[in-house]
């Protein structure tokens, strides 16, 4: 396959990552045929429709009119591709071990249908090594030998969901394959509908890229947290402090605290750092630590709601309390680790009678919970014990709920603040 020959790219899971690389490459005049195991999704895709809210449903209706891209759940198909795409979940077990289970069963279908000038690459965010441990001997097991018959690359995700400026196409994307001949292979393809190509020398130094791009922010996402704990006890607003440091112009970088992590990979890649460390005798305390204080914070939410009950003289057991957003970030409706879900539980757990309004979110089903969104109006907030804001959703009133409120938790620093003291830096009306 040369770099203007025309070509046929398999994307195995058409999820956050998936999808979006799909439309790309298929507005670039690449053929793409989507796997996935879900039927839903794969009907979807099918009748013209997006179920990922980066990508335009009429993205995906022209494509499939000008038939350039299909969806099956037959992995048998994959024989039928030049280029195949791995994007599948890498989650954690409940011991916070890599589950590579998804990225075990592609490797295993691309094997089957594997054939001489195959480009493999693998994007699911994992340990450095798995490519070339966990997917090269499976693909080897053929009888091709990689460099020679097929290439095979690891090439980070980084998606952003719901950020307006940067996307597939202008994200630089690094690549790294397990040779020099895999990764000219890998540029060559990806330059067709992307921007920036970032090759890197080898497989390792791409998936450690990734891992050190989502512990960069955890780390520092800890740290702003630990230092909004240690505010609290010095009676100062951390948000005022935050804003003065950020004036710095160099040397400094702004992080803000709030209920927790959250998101698909923020919460998650840096303990598969962690894992692969520990099998190599060597304890990642930063990422230990981090990972403690981040985890900490739902529980400091839920002292702040009960502070303010209690400065009402009534307790969690029985209040009424309104969560406003429940998905991990502004303006997007993914719940994936979300924080707002562990302080919904705990509040649960203490008795609390909780309901959740989040436009993006019509139903909460997550770990047995099972919640419908509720209309957000004057009588919700004058019901509620106490409102909670959870996710500082861009088309929340902030002055409105502040206003109609009798007590008021922010989490997120999102409601005004003129003539607030520091000792109301996230109680903010009670």
């Amino acid at each position: 396959m040369t770099e203007n020959s025309s070509s046929t790219l398999g994307i195995i899971g058409l999820g956050y990552v998936g999808l979006p690389l799909a439309i790309e490459a298929g507005q670039a005049g690449i053929n793409v045929i989507g796997f996935d195991v879900n039927p839903s999704v794969v009907k979807a895709v099918n009748d013209g429709d997006s179920h990922i809210q980066d990508v335009l449903s009429v993205d995906v209706e022209k494509l499939r009119k000008e038939r350039r891209i299909e969806a099956t759940s037959d992995m048998a198909r994959l024989s039928e591709c030049d280029v195949v795409s791995i994007c599948v979940p890498t989650p954690l077990s409940k011991t916070r071990d890599p589950d590579v289970s998804y990225i075990l069963a592609a490797s295993e279908s691309v094997a089957e249908g594997l054939h001489k000038g195959q480009l493999i690459v693998l994007e699911s965010t994992t340990y450095p090594g798995t490519t070339r441990e966990v997917l090269l001997p499976t693909l080897e097991a053929t009888g091709l030998k990689v460099g020679e018959d097929f290439n095979l690359c690891f090439s980070p995700e980084r998606v952003d969901p719901g950020n307006p400026t940067w996307h597939t196409r202008n994200t630089p994307k690094v690549i790294g394959g397990i040779s020099e001949e895999c990764t000219k292979a890998g540029v060559a393809f990806y330059s067709r509908f992307l921007d920036t190509l970032v090759p890197v020398s080898s497989s390792e130094v791409a998936e450690m890229t990734k891992i050190l791009e989502n512990t960069f922010r955890a780390v520092n996402i800890g740290l702003v947290n630990e230092t909004a704990l240690i505010a609290e006890r010095l009676g100062v607003d951390v948000w005022e402090v935050i804003e003065a440091a950020n004036t710095k112009p160099f040397g400094f970088m702004k992080f803000t605290p709030g209920p927790g992590l959250g998101g698909h990979c923020i919460p998650v890649d840096p303990h598969y750092l962690s894992w692969k460390m520990r099998t190599l005798n060597y304890k990642t305390r930063f990422i230990e630590l981090a990972s403690e204080i981040n985890s900490e914070m739902p529980y400091f939410v839920v002292d702040k709601v009960r502070e303010a009950l209690n400065r009402k003289k009534m307790s969690v057991n029985g209040a009424k309390i309104l969560l406003l957003g429940v998905a991990y970030k502004r303006d997007i409706g993914d719940v994936r680790e979300s924080p707002a879900l562990d302080v919904l539980k705990l509040l649960v757990e203490d008795g609390a009678e909780v309901r959740y309004h989040d436009p993006y979110v019509p139903r909460l089903d997550e770990e047995g919970v099972i919640l419908d969104c509720v209309d957000l109006t004057d009588e919700a907030l004058r019901a509620a014990d106490t409102v909670v804001i959870l996710t500082d959703h861009s088309q929340f009133d902030y002055e409105w709920i502040l206003k109609h409120s009798s007590a008021l938790v922010d989490t997120r620093h999102a409601t005004p603040r003129d003539n607030v003291g520091p000792d109301q830096s996230w109680i903010v009306k009670n």
